[in-house]
């Protein structure tokens, strides 16, 4: 066998191995990551490596890398002295959902702005979206029976919307790295925000109405208000139920 076809082959041959790691890795990554969006994974839990590989029937090694990337983004964090600390599914404090919402509130009022400068025709496709959905937010949240899980289904289809509609590759990956972050305050904590619905409702048709007008600053200033005013009732929520996973 030529040599160059040698070299070729066992070049072919590393690559997949590279890649059949790299998606070992990366499932471990995003299941890893909805065990603790969905809090099957509790707040302040202690995390072993070898329970974690045997749950989700890998091998340590990919269940180490996914460690060290999820405690890059915030959801693991480290506690105890440098020797002796030990990973923990990071908790769910007051300080955290503030620093949370703020960036989000950053990140998807650029998106707004962008939306609300969208040609006519797909801005007004986009308004009627947005204005259906909080419409279904606001039936949802009536009292007497209202649905929390819908009510976050519904919440999260209206910011999402209009953050496609007006981000780039860019802040698009930004969102969708951070967002789930705060998924699990809202998940956690939607029962007991049901009643302060209506005013996110009030504060999403003033979103609504300044992505229709195209206008740009305003769009931008009325989603940053609607992250910091959730940020306000849900520490309220907290404050009042307590954190979860504090030491």
């Amino acid at each position: 066998m030529p040599e160059a076809l040698k070299t070729a082959r066992a070049s072919h041959r590393a690559a997949a191995k590279r890649a059949t790691r790299g998606d070992r890795i990366a499932r471990a990554y995003e299941q890893l990551r909805d065990l603790i969006i969905s809090g099957r994974l509790a707040p302040g839990s202690r995390i072993i490596e070898s329970d974690i590989a045997e749950r989700l029937g890998v091998s340590r090694t990919p269940v180490r890398s996914a460690l060290h990337r999820l405690q890059q983004e915030g959801y693991i964090t480290g506690v105890g002295r440098q020797k002796e600390q030990r990973l923990v599914i990071a908790p769910l404090t007051q300080e955290d959902a503030r620093e949370l919402f703020e960036i989000i509130g950053a990140i998807e009022g650029l998106a707004a702005r962008d939306a609300a400068a969208v040609a006519p025709p797909q801005r007004g496709a986009l308004v009627a979206q947005l204005h259906q959905i909080n419409v279904k937010l606001s039936e949802a949240s009536r009292p007497g029976h209202p649905d929390p899980l819908r009510i976050f289904d519904l919440d999260m289809s209206f910011h999402r919307r209009y953050v496609e509609a007006g981000a780039g590759p860019r802040l698009l990956a930004l969102h969708d790295a951070i967002k789930p972050q705060a998924e699990r305050y809202v998940r956690l904590y939607t029962s007991a925000l049901v009643d302060e619905i209506g005013r996110s409702v009030t504060e999403h048709d003033a979103i609504i109405e300044k992505i229709d007008a195209a206008n740009a600053d305003a769009a931008q200033r009325s989603v940053e208000r609607n992250w910091r005013n959730a940020a306000v009732r849900l520490s309220k929520v907290i404050a009042s139920l307590g954190e979860r996973g504090s030491w």
